[in-house]
Order: structure tokens, then sequence, then C-alpha cells
């Protein structure tokens, strides 16, 4: 098993960087316009993203385009997460990926438990999802006094959350279908596959205009246009090589950290989190819509993260590193239901037209999302710091997976 700090890869460290800084303006952001929005310019302040330019009003083009560019940076992150990281290796990969399969199911499960058969029952996906920028931003708060794997394996099942999300954006909040539009949107994601594996085209440029033409496609087909964010980014060429910065991947990746961190969620925190606190506000929250999502993302993230992580060890499927214990595992489940970005977008698809809803279901999300990082920060500070661990052990182990990897070179070189 290779020593732990050498997987912090400079990508890495480049990206936990400007997800803090990203976590920092999504807060200032998401303060600015609660103010503004109950202030006595709140009126023209929600009423600006509602201007239409272009065809479509400012929010759409925020929430439609923008937010497109965001899925295509989750989109290269997941990429190289299963070249690169935690997720290329089975073995590894399970642990992440049965964590954020306990928190998609046991959140949407609570959120179905006290909405099924109701008009709100479309929020069911509301509680799935983990704000990566918040969540590492929160850890990046903490510092070295966590394990370095616990920033990884966050990562690792933020990410996985995100594709999560994505795969019931493109399944349970798609319009109706216009199929001629559809096929054309995945003929050019084949061209754009194609000009990778088969014909090695390596110009950036050219995969960036078939994927604007992608996403226009996708945009009038009825499908969610941000699908077309993550497809092109499968389409994009990336190299195994670690931290290979000539690949077209890795060059997009590192180009769109900065402007998605502190342009693209920043803006869209400014139109999408203009919630107007009302005298009743605190009666909304005890609606059933907005009991599922308080629940949901406070108890439901954690308990599933943690449950699911368990019962992967306990049957032999996966193991935790080497500098983890299960108390840094809950602290993680805790983090895991700050949802905020995710989380306000799918609350937009679900209830579109139903400003109420929409409103109550944000001031929801805000609450819930708070009360999950400042429970996961206090749980870390006070139980999270890492654990000595006998390096010799690690050592035999990195030994002993160099010399299984050599053998199994040997006979893949003896043939049959």
């Amino acid at each position: 098993m290779a020593v732990i700090e050498k997987r912090l890869s400079r990508t890495f460290k480049r990206f936990v960087a400007s997800e803090k800084a990203g976590g920092i303006l999504l807060i200032v952001g998401t303060v600015i316009s609660l103010i503004l929005a109950n202030s006595l310019v709140g009126e023209d302040y929600l009423r600006l993203w509602q201007v239409p330019v272009a065809g479509l009003r400012i929010e759409h083009w925020i929430n439609d385009a923008l937010m497109a560019i965001f899925f295509l940076l989750i989109g290269l992150e997941l990429e190289r997460e299963l070249y690169n990281g935690e997720l290329s290796n089975v073995r590894n990969a399970l642990l992440p990926i049965c964590a954020a399969a306990g928190g998609i199911a046991v959140p949407a499960l609570i959120h179905f438990a006290f909405n099924g058969g109701l008009p709100t029952q479309a929020g069911v996906g509301i509680p799935m999802a983990t704000d990566i920028a918040f969540a590492l931003g929160v850890l990046a708060l903490l510092g070295s006094r966590v394990p370095a794997s616990l920033k990884i394996f966050l990562t690792a099942l933020a990410v996985m959350d995100d594709l999560g999300a994505i795969i019931v954006i493109a399944v349970f909040y798609t319009a109706e279908l216009a199929f001629a539009y559809l096929l054309g949107a995945l003929a050019v994601f084949g061209v754009l596959v194609c000009m990778n594996r088969m014909l090695r085209v390596q110009s950036l440029a050219l995969y960036l205009a078939g994927g604007a033409i992608m996403w226009v496609l996708m945009l009038k087909s009825g499908v969610h246009a941000t699908i077309a964010g993550v497809l092109l980014a499968f389409a994009i060429p990336y190299s195994a090589k670690q931290d290979d910065e000539a690949s077209p991947s890795h060059r997009l990746e590192h180009f769109l950290h900065k402007p998605v961190a502190f342009v693209i969620l920043p803006i869209f925190a400014l139109a999408n989190t203009g919630i107007v606190i009302g005298p009743d506000w605190a009666g909304d929250l005890a609606s059933p819509n907005s009991i599922g999502i308080l629940a949901g993302l406070v108890l439901g993230k954690p308990l599933g993260i943690v449950l699911l992580s368990f019962l992967a060890v306990a049957a032999g499927l996966c193991r935790l590193p080497l500098d983890l214990r299960w108390r840094h595992v809950v602290g993680a489940g805790l983090l895991g239901g700050i949802g905020f970005t995710m989380s306000i977008f799918i609350t937009n698809l679900a209830f579109a037209g139903e400003a109420d809803t929409i409103n109550a279901s944000k001031m929801a999300i805000l609450l819930a999302s708070c009360a999950a990082g400042l429970a996961g920060f206090a749980w870390l500070k006070a139980f999270g710091k890492p654990v000595a661990f006998d390096r010799d052990m690690e050592t035999m182990d990195f030994e002993s997976d160099q010399a299984l990897s050599a053998a199994g070179r040997g006979r893949r070189a003896a043939g049959p």
C-alpha cells in the first residue's frame, strides 16, 4: 500500500485550496443575497434574475449555462478519480462508492417517508447530494488536525455523490423529451468520443466547440442542459500519467477551478439564495417537505454513509485507510449533510414555477447545511485527531503490493 501522503498529488492540493476559497465566497454570496432579498430593494433584486436576455431569463442562463460549466468540472474531477484517484483501484473505490450509495439512498427514503403521495414528493432528490466546496472548506479549516486520507475519502465520496445527483437529474427531472434533439446531442457526443479514441485529436478548442453544440441540442431536447457538461468531460482526452499537464483534460480542469470557484458558484448563490424570510417562516419548516429535507441532510446523510461503509468493511469488500477510524467516517458523514449547491439546484428542477415551495425548501437547505457543517466541524475538532499507525506495517503492505504487481507482470510476460 503506497504511503498516504504520496496520494496527495499537486492537482489534488490545488483542488482542495480552490474549494476552500470557493466555500468562503459561497457563504459571502449567500449572505449578500439573503440581505438584499429581505431589504427595501428585495422585489427589484428578485425581479433582476427574471429579466429575459437572448431568449432566456438571467436565472436560466445561470442555472442552465454557467452550471453546465460547473458540471463539466465535476465530470473532469470524476474522470481524474477514476484514472488516478481513490476510484482507480476497485478495492479502494468500494469504500467511497458504498458510502455515497448510503448517503444517497437513506436521505431519499427519509424524505419519501414524509412526502410519499404528496405534491412535494418530487423533492425526494433534494437531500441526496453533498456540496463538495463547503465540505472541503470545513475540512480545510481543521487543517492538520484531521488525517490526510479523510480529505481524499470525502472528495471521492462527494464526487460519487455528485454523479448520483447527475443521474437523478437526468432520469427524474427531465421535461418532455424531444427525441430528435436528444439523438442529435448524443450523435455529437459520439463524434467527440471518436475524435478522442480513434483519431487521437488533442485540440481542446474542437472539443469545446462540439460541447457548445451538444449543450444547445440538449437544452432543446428537454433533458437538463447541464448533462452536456458531464458528457463533454468524458469525451475530452485524458492522460493516466499522474499530473500530466499536457493532457487536454488536465489543462481544462486546472483552468476551470478558479472561474468556477470564484465566479460561477458565487453567481449561482446570488441568483438562487434570495430567500424571503416571511413572518411564517418557522411554520414552513414544519411542512413535510421541509422536515424531509432537514432530516434527510442532518440525520440521513451521516446514517447512510456510516452504515453502508460499516457493512462494506464488515463484509470484507474493502477496508478503512490505515490512518482512519470510524470516528473520522462519522465526521465525514456529518459533513456530507452540507447539500447547498446541488440541493438548491435540484429544488429549482423539482418545484419549477412553485415560488413558495422553492423558498421554503431553500430555507430548509440552508439551515440543514449550516447545522451539518457546524456538527461536522465540532465532531472532527473533538474526535478527528489523526491516529499514529505502524509505519513498518505500512511499508510491509506497500512492499507486498509491489511484489504482487511484479508477479502479475511476470506472469503476463511469460504468456500462457
